[in-house]
C-alpha cells in the first residue's frame, strides 16, 4: 500500500486569491454581509441547478465546535488508503479558497471553481457567499465520480448551508463547546441544538465525548428521529496504549499506529473517524492503519523545523509549533497537549497569539494560560483583537505578556531570550497561515 502524494503544507501559495476574489464579486463578503440564513432559498437555487445535493455519492456530514477538519482528514486518509475516491468540503482554509474543495481527492482548480460560482450566481446572486461555496461544491461533487462525500458544516448545523443534504449515510458530531455565541446561542445546550440539526431520520450518528448538556440534546434529537447513536464512552471508545491507538466498538477492536497528527485530542478525533468509517463500510485493518499514518491537516499542532520563521528558536535549541486554535474550547485542548509535551520535555513555553475581533480573547487566554510561561501578542490588522486586549487578558490570568507588531519579530526577538524555548503560535488560522508562509521563505 503506497501513500498518496501530500502537498507540502509549508510551501508558498499564490497571492492574491482569484477564486476568493470572484466569490466576493459575485456574492459579497463571507462575513458581515447582513444577509439572513435561508436554506429554502438555497434549496430553490439548487433545484434550478439540477438538484446536485440529491445526486451525490454517500455523504458523511460532520458538525461540532472543534476537531471537524482533523476528523475529516482521518476519514479521507482511511478511504484513500482503501483505494476510494473522496470528495471533501471543509472550512476554513489557510491560504486560498480552493483548499476547501477536494474533488475526487484533488484540490479544485481556479477555472472549475470560478465556473461553478458563476453558474450559481446566474441563478441567485443574493445567496450568502458560504451558500454559494456550498452550492459550488455540491455541483462539482455531483458532476465528478467519487465513492464518498465528506461534508463539514460551516457554522452550527441546523441552518448551515451544508444541511441541504437530507439523507446522509451517517452524521458525525465532534466535541461541542462555546463559539459563535452571537449566532448559535449563549449556552452549550443552545449550540448543541444547532449542531444536532444534521441528525437525520434513521441515519446513524457517531458522537465524540460530550459534556452533559450537549449529550442530552443530541440524544433527544436522535431519539425523535430514530437515528442510531454511537457515543464515545458508551458504544465505542478510543485511547492510547503502549504507543498504539486502540479503537474499541461493540463488534470490533482496532490496534493501530498513533495518529500522525499531534496532541492527545487527536486520539479522540482519530477514533471518531475510525468508528464513522466502520459504520459506513467494512474496511480492513490495513486501511485504518495507513489512514492514521497518512492523515495530514496543516496548522494543527504542526512543528516548524526547517524554515526562516523557526530559525531563531532553533538556533538556541528551541522549537516552534503552530496551531489554528482560535476559541476557548480549542485553547483548552491545546493547553492539554502542551502540558503533555512539557511532562515529556520541559521547556520555557512562549505563546505568540493573534486573534480576530469576533473571538473571545479573555476566554482563549484563560484556557491557554495554565500551559504557558509568557505571551507575546501580535497585531493581525483592523479586524483583529488589539494586542493590548490580549496583554490585559494575560495579566488577569497571571501570565506576563508583551506585544509586537508582527509575527516574525515576535519569534526573532523573544525566542533567543530563553534557553531552548518552546514557541507556540496560535489564536487564529490567519496567523497560522502567515506562520507557514514565513517558514517557507
Amino acid at each position: 500500500m503506497t501513500s498518496p502524494p501530500i502537498p507540502n503544507p509549508q510551501s508558498p501559495v499564490p497571492n492574491p486569491d482569484p477564486v476568493q476574489q470572484r466569490f466576493i464579486e459575485l456574492f459579497g463578503p463571507e462575513f458581515g454581509h447582513g444577509k439572513s440564513f435561508n436554506l429554502l432559498r438555497l434549496k430553490e437555487a439548487l433545484r434550478q441547478l439540477g438538484s446536485p445535493h440529491e445526486n451525490l455519492p454517500p455523504v458523511i456530514h460532520v458538525a461540532g465546535t472543534n476537531g471537524k477538519g482533523s476528523t475529516i482528514a482521518f476519514m479521507r486518509a482511511i478511504a484513500e488508503a482503501a483505494g476510494l475516491k473522496v470528495h471533501a468540503f471543509t472550512k476554513p482554509h489557510l491560504h486560498v479558497l480552493n483548499e476547501r474543495f477536494a474533488v475526487a481527492g484533488e484540490i479544485a482548480d481556479n477555472g472549475a471553481l470560478i465556473a461553478a460560482a458563476e453558474r450559481v450566481a446566474a441563478i441567485d446572486h443574493g445567496l450568502t457567499q458560504f451558500d454559494a461555496q456550498a452550492a459550488a461544491a455540491l455541483l462539482l461533487f455531483a458532476e465528478t465520480a467519487a465513492d464518498i462525500v465528506l461534508l463539514e458544516t460551516g457554522m452550527g448545523g441546523l441552518t448551515d448551508s451544508t444541511n441541504v443534504v437530507d439523507a446522509p449515510a451517517l452524521s458525525v458530531i465532534t466535541p461541542i463547546g462555546l463559539d459563535h455565541q452571537d449566532a448559535l446561542g449563549a449556552t452549550i445546550a443552545e449550540i448543541a441544538r444547532h449542531k444536532a440539526g444534521i441528525v437525520k431520520p434513521g441515519a446513524p450518528v457517531v458522537v465524540a465525548r460530550q459534556g452533559e448538556d450537549a449529550r442530552a440534546v443530541i440524544e433527544a434529537r436522535a431519539a425523535d428521529l430514530a437515528a442510531p447513536l454511537l457515543r464515545q464512552g458508551v458504544e465505542w471508545d478510543a485511547y492510547s496504549s503502549a504507543g498504539r491507538l486502540v479503537v474499541q466498538t461493540e463488534h470490533r477492536a482496532l490496534d493501530l499506529p498513533l495518529p500522525a497528527l499531534h496532541g492527545p485530542h487527536q486520539i479522540d478525533n482519530a477514533g471518531l473517524a475510525c468508528v464513522a468509517m466502520l459504520n459506513w463500510r467494512d474496511f480492513d485493518d490495513a486501511a485504518f492503519a495507513a489512514g492514521m499514518s497518512w492523515a495530514r491537516w496543516p496548522a494543527r499542532l504542526q512543528p516548524l523545523t526547517r524554515g526562516a520563521l523557526s530559525a531563531p528558536a532553533r538556533a538556541v535549541g528551541g522549537e516552534v509549533w503552530v496551531d489554528g486554535a482560535h476559541n476557548a474550547h480549542a485553547a483548552a485542548a491545546l493547553a492539554q497537549a502542551l502540558t503533555q509535551m512539557q511532562r515529556a520535555r520541559p521547556k520555557f513555553t512562549i505563546a505568540v497569539v493573534g486573534m480576530l475581533a469576533r473571538k473571545d480573547a479573555d476566554a482563549f487566554v484563560t484556557a491557554l494560560a495554565p500551559a504557558i510561561d509568557c505571551l507575546v501578542a501580535v497585531d493581525l490588522g483592523p479586524d483583529a483583537v488589539r494586542p493590548m486586549t490580549l496583554i490585559e487578558a494575560s495579566a488577569a490570568a497571571g501570565i506576563s505578556a508583551s506585544g509586537e507588531n508582527c509575527l516574525r519579530d515576535a519569534v526573532a526577538l523573544y525566542a533567543p531570550q530563553y534557553e531552548a524555548p518552546r514557541v507556540i503560535i496560535c489564536g487564529s488560522l490567519a496567523l497560522a497561515a502567515e506562520a507557514l508562509k514565513l517558514e517557507a521563505e
